[in-house]
């Protein structure tokens, strides 16, 4: 019985101690910035580019046996990390044969910039356009054939990114959280609440640019939270712990900027979707951020005759972040989307 106590004990010491070990060194090998490593069916890359004045740091994924091809970067929910929703896509798009690039934003995980935790849409959408451009100078990939992917709040982004971008050979846009005057009053619980949400960030702002100072909000879990719904609360919660362990989770911080606010309510993507010439397939569902009725309205603004609307019915906004069954039906619409549009128009 001593015995058996004694191996229990050291085991229990040894697997923890692994963990702690690994997690750890999993950690600095993300932050050195030139690691790769091989995964099944793709390579990993950690790649490096430059985006405004900062360094933005992603992972690119590249499936084996494909010497040149095409390319999708990913862009991800508000205040995510690469290690969330977009590595999910990213494998199954790997698979697919796609070069894939998952990165944090300036501000974000990894990536350089002040202040952390900054949610700028100006800044995102120069982001996206950098990774266009780091993916059109590389060698192993086809530049008329890189497309781009938004999840939730992500799918702003790529809207405004590929309105003023020809580079983007097409667009999906998945489970859209498509910032409007109406969703920012299904968010929030009112026209005046978003009136005064937007009036403390533009005063937070203002102090950051007086005096250097940075006001935070948390992003769930407390009255002034940016997400109140208990059930998104309850899906980012496990992403705070700092446990060495979960370090393969990413940097993923349960706060934002208060200024952030301004852009996030005050934005209002409809005008943006009538400049919209570039194909587009639009993923979502009824119980997908924003509802079944703001989405739809999106889309028929969409300015292109090559778009493509596809429901997943009874999917809610949450397995779009992480249920196999779901971002399989996801990708795989996703990727039969991007090969047709190569097929239909060859590169030159």
């Amino acid at each position: 019985m001593l015995f058996q106590r004694f191996m229990f004990s050291n085991f229990a010491a040894w697997s923890i101690s692994g963990l702690i070990a690994g997690g750890a060194m999993l950690g600095s090998a993300h932050a050195s910035g030139a690691t790769s490593s091989s995964v099944g069916s793709y390579a990993v890359e950690t790649v490096k580019f430059a985006s405004g004045n900062e360094t933005i740091v992603g992972r690119l994924l590249k499936p084996k046996g494909v010497s040149r091809g095409p390319a999708v970067v990913v862009m991800g929910p508000v205040a995510f990390v690469k290690e969330q929703s977009p590595i999910q896509y990213g494998t199954r798009l790997a698979r697919s044969g796609f070069k894939v690039l998952v990165f944090d934003p300036r501000y974000h995980g990894e990536s350089s910039g002040k202040p952390r935790r900054f949610e700028s849409g100006k800044a995102k959408i120069e982001d996206l356009r950098a990774a266009v451009s780091y993916l059109s100078a590389r060698k192993d990939v086809h530049d008329e054939q890189i497309f781009v992917l938004g999840i939730c709040q992500g799918v702003i982004w790529v809207m405004e990114a590929a309105a003023g971008d020809k580079r983007i050979r097409a667009i999906s846009l998945v489970a859209g959280h498509y910032l409007t005057p109406e969703t920012a009053t299904l968010y929030l619980g009112g026209k005046e609440m978003v009136r005064k949400r937007i009036a403390g960030a533009e005063r937070a702002r203002e102090r950051f640019e007086a005096t250097g100072q940075v006001d935070y909000i948390p992003i769930i879990d407390a009255d002034n939270a940016l997400l109140k719904a208990k059930l998104i609360a309850e899906w980012y919660a496990p992403w705070e712990s700092n446990a060495a362990w979960f370090k393969f989770r990413g940097g993923w911080e349960n706060r934002i900027t208060q200024m952030s606010e301004a852009d996030i309510w005050g934005w209002n993507i409809r005008e943006t979707a009538k400049r919209i010439t570039t194909p587009t397939l639009m993923i979502h569902a009824d119980h997908a951020a924003s509802g079944p009725k703001i989405p739809r309205t999106i889309f028929e603004k969409l300015n292109t005759s090559d778009k493509q609307l596809v429901w997943l019915e009874g999917a809610n906004q949450l397995q779009f972040y992480e249920d196999p069954l779901t971002i399989d039906r996801a990708t795989e619409t996703i990727a039969t989307a991007f090969y047709a549009r190569l097929r239909s128009e060859p590169s030159k």
